[in-house]
């Protein structure tokens, strides 16, 4: 019989891969990056607890998201929809906010467009099982094992799909023409020199005509959203940013005069700026646990 340890380290090696992955689909499913990595932890120790009687009955792969999936549908179970901050109110719990993804521009390629904050705040909307079931059939593309992933029939995961994609259609907004990676980077950095040095005429530049700016609770339109990203300008100095990426759209970790304010994402259009969404910091309240903003995070800049 293996030693505890030789099966610690054959679950590790057959495991390990799919860490990054399982994130983000527990991300998609619950909003929430703190809690997709808890239950990804979670999900790794009850698959290590049960790895000697696994005995490779499936892939390793699709074992975990059977587990990854449960938990996820029990967790939401035991709470509601999680929301962009600019459809809550000023008084929402933190915990009902959706949350930034923090993600790596080298890796990311493969889950960009499913990724996107547009598209993971649409599938909040969703029923729990009609997301779990829309992410197999159409982000993950698992169209024979998520009858069995669920425990259901054929028929009913099919049924489920269509009201699904038909609630989708309804509320996911129309997608925009992005960039290639090194013009959307050179126009973050226009965005962060604009607000670094209160530059209005920059930032009336960078924005599109039908720009929408997303804040905690508001959201605005065109002149309006241009007014509002203006009259946050303050004086030059007031603003450090940071450029990260977040959901695989260019974002910057803001400072005001030296505090930490939050996460703002940029939607690219062309060469203009589609969508502002700003994570003010209750929104970002934990984002010292974000390993790759950690350092970034907690040391700003001085002017």
């Amino acid at each position: 019989m293996p030693t505890t340890d030789a099966l610690t380290d054959a679950f590790t090696r057959a495991a390990e891969p799919f860490r990054r992955e399982l994130v983000a689909h527990c991300y998609r499913m619950l909003g929430s990056v703190h809690d997709a990595e808890d239950l990804v932890q979670e999900t790794y120790l009850r698959a290590w607890r049960g790895y000697e009687e696994f005995a490779g009955r499936s892939s390793m792969r699709t074992w975990l998201y059977r587990i990854a999936t449960n938990a996820c549908l029990t967790a939401l179970r035991q709470r509601g929809r999680r929301a962009l901050p600019a459809d809550l109110s000023a008084g929402a719990s933190v915990v009902d906010w959706l949350q930034p993804l923090p993600t790596d521009p080298a890796t990311v390629a493969e889950d960009r467009e499913s990724l996107r904050l547009a598209l993971v705040a649409s599938l909040q909307l969703l029923p729990p099982r009609q997301r779990a079931v829309l992410l197999r059939r159409d982000v993950l593309a698992w169209p024979a094992e998520v009858a069995d992933l669920l425990d259901t029939s054929v028929a009913a995961v099919k049924s489920t799909l269509q009201r699904a994609r038909a609630r989708l259609a309804q509320v996911t907004p129309d997608a925009v023409t992005e960039p290639p990676s090194r013009e959307a980077r050179e126009l973050l950095g226009r965005y962060i020199a604009a607000f670094e040095h209160s530059d209005a005429a920059l930032l009336s530049r960078l924005l599109h005509r039908d720009a929408t700016l997303e804040m905690p609770a508001s959201r605005t339109h065109g002149e309006d959203a241009l007014r509002g990203a203006v009259a946050g300008l303050g004086s030059p100095g007031d603003w450090r940013m940071l450029p990260v990426t977040a959901n695989a759209q260019p974002a910057a970790a803001v400072y005001l005069r030296g505090t930490a304010y939050g996460i703002v994402v940029l939607t690219p259009a062309g060469e203009r700026i589609a969508r502002i969404t700003v994570f003010a910091d209750r929104a970002c309240s934990r984002c010292s646990a974000y390993p790759r903003w950690r350092e970034r995070w907690s040391t700003p800049r001085t002017p």
